[in-house]
């Protein structure tokens, strides 16, 4: 057996670290040996990440702030070129895959300097900036949404791979959608893996705000940041709605699949999520997420019939009131947005990814 392994690079959030996460189980189940290169945040919380070592590589963002601290983090980011360099000689891996995040650019761009195959994956509908830099410098770009934009020159490396699911996605995609018979709506409030304000602002008023017929119907999931849970429970136990509120599920792919709509960021794993699990939404993209992001990806699941997108300005307790009546009222067509959701759903995408790294490994090593 081939003990080089292939190496994963990814930012310490999420949105970079679950299709990572997913990689490393399919390309294990391979009998291939992965190792992690990340940062602080992840090396903190990333104890059940399936990699047979973890690296922290010196990174920063070369953005905002005066020209010193622009200097400041070039350097590092330089430091951590020169550290990763060390490390990968030392490894001498098959290939190197970055997931995002600026803790990616040093382990890719020494990558790129001692010829080692290397793999870019997007799973945004937009590049952001860290990739941007990096596109010219590696093999292939995997797009986790097919309509990913880039300049010409680049468009023979882009591999449509879609974005790489959990196993607990994958499990969650073997339920059915769920039917009415019991009268309950069953309804999945979530901001993403830090929560979100404008949820704890807007749903519970407009929950509220329902006749008491329909809102007697609802069993609630919302996930709520902890200083927000108080005022929130305040809220609908005065409403008489049936909630269960917590700041994180572990169980989030599960109780998506349990959902009849699902009320939303549109964070890249979000919406690759709702798409294997193939359940209806209401989208409410981060207004300050880099290069609007966000709206790229609500709009991929937008265009095929499964969602529905609105802006955070106009994300109202009237305006959702209005819209969960429109939604409670008419199950069959949630239950066909649910199929079209379902029919843009990538649900191998991590068996393409594997596939696209062991081709760009071996097609260099021949």
């Amino acid at each position: 057996m081939n003990n080089r392994p292939i190496i994963l690079a990814a930012g310490g959030t999420g949105g970079h670290l679950f299709p990572a996460e997913a990689l490393a189980h399919a390309l294990g189940g391979r009998g291939v040996p992965v190792e992690l290169v990340t940062d602080e945040r992840a090396l903190a919380y990333g104890g059940n990440f399936p990699a047979r070592a973890m690296h922290c590589i010196p990174s920063a963002t070369p953005r905002g702030g005066s020209l010193i601290a622009k200097a400041q983090a070039v350097a590092r980011l330089a430091c951590g070129t020169a550290q990763a360099a060390k490390m990968l000689r030392w490894l001498s891996p098959r290939a190197v895959i970055g997931f995002g995040g600026y803790p990616t650019v040093p382990p890719l761009l020494a990558a790129s300097f001692l010829k080692i195959p290397t793999v870019l994956h997007e799973s945004n509908a937009i590049m952001g900036k860290a990739n941007r830099f990096l596109s010219g410098h590696v093999d292939k770009i995997a797009a986790g949404l097919p309509n990913l934009p880039v300049p010409a020159a680049l468009q023979s490396k882009v591999v449509f791979t879609g974005n790489p699911v959990r196993p607990a996605v994958l499990e969650a995609a073997q339920l059915a959608y769920p039917d009415f018979a019991d009268g309950a709506f069953r309804l999945l409030v979530t901001g993403g893996s830090q929560g979100a304000r404008v949820m704890a602002d807007i749903v519970p008023e407009a929950i509220a705000a329902l006749p008491e017929g329909l809102r007697s119907r609802i069993r609630l999931v919302q996930q709520t940041r902890p200083e927000d849970i108080p005022r929130v429970e305040a809220i609908y136990r005065s409403a008489g709605v049936n909630v269960e509120i917590a700041p994180f599920f572990k169980d989030l792919p599960l109780r998506m699949a349990q959902a009849h709509f699902v009320v939303a960021r549109a964070g890249a794993s979000t919406v690759s999520e709702l798409a294997v699990i193939g359940r209806p939404s209401l989208l409410v993209p981060l207004p300050q997420s880099l290069d609007g992001d966000q709206a790229a990806n609500a709009a991929f699941i937008e265009q095929a019939g499964a969602a529905e997108t609105v802006k955070q300005s106009d994300f109202s307790p009237a305006f959702l009131a209005a819209r969960l009546t429109q939604v409670i009222e008419a199950p069959d067509a949630l239950a066909k947005k649910a199929e079209a959701a379902k029919r843009v759903g990538v649900a191998n995408a991590v068996e393409r990814l594997a596939d696209l790294m062991l081709e760009v490994a071996q097609s260099r090593a021949s």
